[in-house]
């Protein structure tokens, strides 16, 4: 089984850093395969928590090559809850790769543990009879500091519903969970390892240096 790697998140780096300065993607340093896949970009600034700047991947197995590539700048540039990453944010990036596994349905919606499952939800919104879904990857409930109860109810919101939420609705869900794997990088070890393997650290048009 591939896992999350520091390799697959130098990759994303390396495509956004190439995105700025107009540069072809280097090759990556880890093997081809097929897997659902996330990219997650956040910022911290003066060492404060880091936010969250963008977040899309692929629920479907994918070619995980292209996959890193292309969702790499999708999750920085065309993640509508927020403004596109600009070149001078590079330096204070974090960036979380994850390779999604183990997909099972759950027996009813708290069929679950907080920290260890990612969920997808699917129902009918009852007013609109239209098909709604979301996903959480596992961590983020914890993060969130969330109960079950919480994250299920944020997930119908995330999902598109805006009625009310009660447990006859909650019942009616049907509820994906999975794992997976992660790997989170900062840029200032992203340029180390580049600066180590390649001899020089990156150069990005339009940000200063910081490492």
């Amino acid at each position: 089984m591939v896992s999350a790697s520091r390799e697959m998140a130098v990759y994303c780096f390396d495509t956004l850093v190439a995105h700025y300065n107009s540069e072809h993607v280097p090759p990556p340093a880890f093997e081809e395969g097929q897997h659902p896949l996330f990219v997650t970009w956040k910022k911290a600034v003066n060492g404060a928590e880091p936010y969250l700047r963008g977040c899309i991947g692929t629920l479907e197995a994918h070619c995980i090559i292209r996959g890193f590539r292309d969702y790499a700048l999708t999750s920085a540039l065309r993640d509508h809850r927020f403004p596109p990453i600009q070149a001078k944010e590079l330096p204070y990036l974090e960036c979380t790769v994850s390779i999604l596994t183990d997909y099972e349905s759950a027996l009813d919606y708290l069929d679950w543990e907080i920290g260890k499952h990612g969920l997808i939800i699917e129902f009918a919104d009852p007013n609109y009879n239209m098909r709604l879904s979301a996903t959480y990857l596992p961590e983020v409930a914890a993060q969130e500091g969330w109960t079950k109860i919480e994250t299920i109810d944020s997930l119908m919101r995330k999902a598109g519903f805006n009625g009310t939420i009660n447990e006859s609705l909650r019942k009616r869900l049907h509820v994906t969970r999975y794992r997976s794997t992660l790997c989170t990088m900062h840029y200032s070890d992203y340029a180390s390892y580049v600066k180590t393997i390649r001899g020089a650290a990156p150069a990005i048009n339009g940000a200063k240096p910081k490492y």
